[in-house]
């Protein structure tokens, strides 16, 4: 074989899957968002953004990605950092740490459910210690901010994971030379971690991040267990548009939008965290 063709033909299985489950699919969406009875139309995605329940499924979307991804991001480089520093039981903390990857959304958010609820463990523990004369009602229209601070909990415990094993594998990376550099003229670790760390990890924190904001927007399934319809989120939305209204065109309209947002903030951290020309870790 012609060794020029040789790179093309061991991506060609990869690029003919993109092109039938990425590609092909998101043609019939857009097809479907833009369709109208007279052609193309934006006629569904003025019924979306118009409709009442949009401002406030974005709002809700928006603040828990503001809230469990810095979060997540604090305790994924904590614990990264204290893995890395570990000599011993380190690959049994880091298994015990990433047990979470293993759980679909669901199974957290009834996970969480089961603690949250009236008959759950938060409420038995607090009446055994006397801390409340009977079971409360955490997750009811009454208490919305515990609502959103339980799916925020959830989200955090679930998710974190993912943003740890990329930094492990990112700080594992890095030449032990330069902290041995630093620690020679002085550096303290804390400057070690800022002018050392942050800076090498930064094509490992792009990864971690553009991920993490990707999925964040797309939180459904731990809503909809702990919260159900008392936080609107945008995925929720597209679940209702779809299969409770049978509106097709306008579920592929919100997916368009959430693309959209997706792309905006990813974009926003490739700027933000620029690695630069020959960086290779």
């Amino acid at each position: 074989m012609n060794a020029r063709l040789l790179p093309y033909v061991l991506i060609l299985p990869v690029t003919l899957f993109l092109c039938l489950f990425f590609l092909y699919p998101f043609v019939l969406v857009a097809a479907q968002a833009f369709g109208g009875s007279d052609g193309l139309s934006l006629d569904n995605f003025r019924d979306v953004v118009s409709y009442w329940k949009f401002p406030i499924s974005l709002k809700n979307t928006m603040l828990l990605a503001a809230l469990v991804v810095p979060v997540q991001l604090a305790l994924a480089l904590l614990m990264a950092t204290m893995v890395n520093r570990m000599k011993k039981g380190r690959d049994l903390v880091l298994y015990i740490w990433t047990i979470p990857l293993g759980i679909s959304d669901l199974a957290a958010g009834i996970i969480w459910l089961a603690i949250f609820e009236q008959s759950g463990f938060l409420n038995s523990m607090m009446t055994g210690l006397g801390l409340a004369e009977g079971p409360v009602n955490f997750l009811s229209y009454q208490n919305p901010g515990l609502v959103f601070l339980a799916i925020a909990l959830a989200e955090i415990w679930r998710a974190t994971a993912i943003m740890l094993v990329i930094l492990v594998a990112g700080i594992g990376l890095i030449p032990k030379e330069y902290y041995e550099a630093a620690e020679v003229f002085g550096a303290s670790p804390w400057q070690r971690f800022l002018r050392v760390t942050l800076p090498m990890l930064r094509p490992s924190l792009q990864t971690a991040l553009i991920l993490r904001v990707v999925l964040a927007f797309e939180v459904f399934a731990v809503v909809a267990a702990l919260g159900g319809t008392l936080l609107p989120v945008l995925m929720g939305e597209i679940y209702a548009y779809q299969f409770d209204l049978q509106n097709g065109g306008a579920a592929a309209a919100m997916a368009l939008i959430v693309l959209g947002i997706s792309i905006v903030f990813t974009l926003i951290i490739l700027r933000v965290l620029r690695v630069p020309k020959g960086a290779t870790i």
